[in-house]
């Protein structure tokens, strides 16, 4: 028509493998459970007569299981390949999640929550693993944030629902996660296939496996490091136990605004990730962490200053929208430095993040119950401003082997 011809698509243009497909459809039915969970768990602490540091404690512990689990994560998915440990990990997490629903003290919440921590740890890694290992260099910003891409489309359903089920019981949530996960557990062991040496070879001809003491010494691995402890700190941290308290207790609101506020943000952020993903790839990494970590900053810290909800609600949007880079960026550097296996390096870097992510509930209620709103906020501030400080010192471009 109008006589424009569409342009033939490139058989040899690099594309989005089926793995890639599939762990995404996965990260979809995880998220919807876990965004479920995200504005009830603060109250329902709340509720067992805990204090805000105990909050932020329930937070880290989840963060810090993660932690012990990348320890030996990596190892297991050498020796049973991904798609076993992303499935038993996922297992584990509903297990815990549906017993944490039948708790009767803080105690118990505690504990089961960091005993999914291990489960989530394994799931992680073993989803980044394979990504990787599945995914050619040019297409690894585009392949993450597809994958990312199934987790924010949960998550724009999940806080919504856990709010609306919150207004029953602050129990039902955590039934609803065990169930997704199981979804996607059986959806993992089914359709997934760990890749063989061959099939890696063939996806990265070039490849060539990478000392790991090369890989801590490259300045791509370590900003992408410094940008995951500040994602853990401010996201899974700050962000996850803050921001559902000061809906309800500053703004007075309940605890639904918090699932509609999550969510709004989350389609802010599900839209920005096909752009994310492109000028990653083709423009770099670099200035996607620089500029993607210094706007998140700023609009974390103005979060402790908002008096209105839908103020708060538009710097969620932006904060959704600078994190659809600070989520690709990063990942995307790993696989540069590391290559395509890259088990141990994703590890660390997912590691890392889990360290922000225990830390940083714990010191931010803390400063909450000491001081205020934006000290609790101006600790996520600092970390944000300074990976993108760290990102300065990454090679402006990269080699001709790494776009190929």
């Amino acid at each position: 028509m109008f006589g424009i011809r569409k342009r033939p698509r490139d058989p040899d243009a690099p594309r989005l493998s089926r793995d890639v497909v599939v762990l995404a459809i996965i990260a979809f039915f995880v998220m919807v459970g876990f965004g479920v969970v995200i504005p009830v768990l603060p109250v329902y602490v709340r509720s067992f007569g805990a204090g805000y540091a105990e909050v932020g404690a329930v937070i880290s512990a989840f963060a810090l299981m993660r932690l012990v689990g990348s320890t030996f994560t990596g190892r297991l998915v050498d020796w049973l390949g991904e798609r076993v440990i992303l499935t038993s990990g996922i297992v584990i997490v509903a297990v815990s999640s549906a017993l944490v629903g039948l708790a009767q003290s803080f105690g118990e919440v505690l504990i089961l929550r960091g005993a999914g921590g291990i489960g989530s740890a394994m799931f992680t890694i073993a989803a980044m693993s394979l990504l990787l290992a599945t995914t050619a260099p040019s297409m690894r910003g585009r392949a993450v944030g597809f994958y990312q891409g199934g987790f924010l489309l949960g998550g724009m359903a999940g806080p919504a629902i856990g709010g609306l089920l919150a207004t029953i019981s602050l129990r039902a949530p955590f039934f609803f996660y065990a169930a997704m996960l199981l979804v996607a557990g059986v959806i993992g062991l089914i359709l997934l296939r760990s890749p063989s040496r061959h099939s890696r070879d063939q996806q990265h001809p070039d490849a060539s496996i990478i000392p790991f003491r090369v890989v801590l010494a490259d300045r791509r691995f370590q900003a992408a490091c410094v940008a995951a402890l500040a994602v853990g700190w401010a996201t899974f941290g700050v962000r996850s136990a803050l921001v559902p308290i000061l809906v309800v207790e500053a703004l007075g609101r309940t605890e639904l605004w918090t699932g509609v506020a999550f969510a709004i943000a989350a389609v802010a952020q599900t839209l920005a990730l096909a752009p994310a993903g492109y000028y990653v790839d083709k423009v770099g990494r670099r200035p996607a962490i620089i500029g993607s970590f210094a706007v998140a900053a700023v609009s974390m810290l103005a979060m402790a200053f908002v008096t209105d909800i839908w103020l708060l609600i538009a710097l969620l949007c932006v904060y959704g929208v600078a994190s659809a880079f600070m989520g690709t960026a990063p990942a995307a550097a790993v696989g540069d430095a590391a290559g395509a296996r890259s088990g141990q390096p994703v590890a660390v870097f997912s590691a890392v993040s889990d360290l922000g992510a225990v830390i940083g509930p714990i010191v931010a209620g803390l400063l909450l119950d000491a001081y205020s709103y934006p000290a609790a906020f101006g600790s996520a501030f600092v970390l944000l401003l300074l990976a993108s400080v760290v990102a300065l010192r990454m090679p402006r471009f990269e080699s001709a082997r790494e776009r190929a």
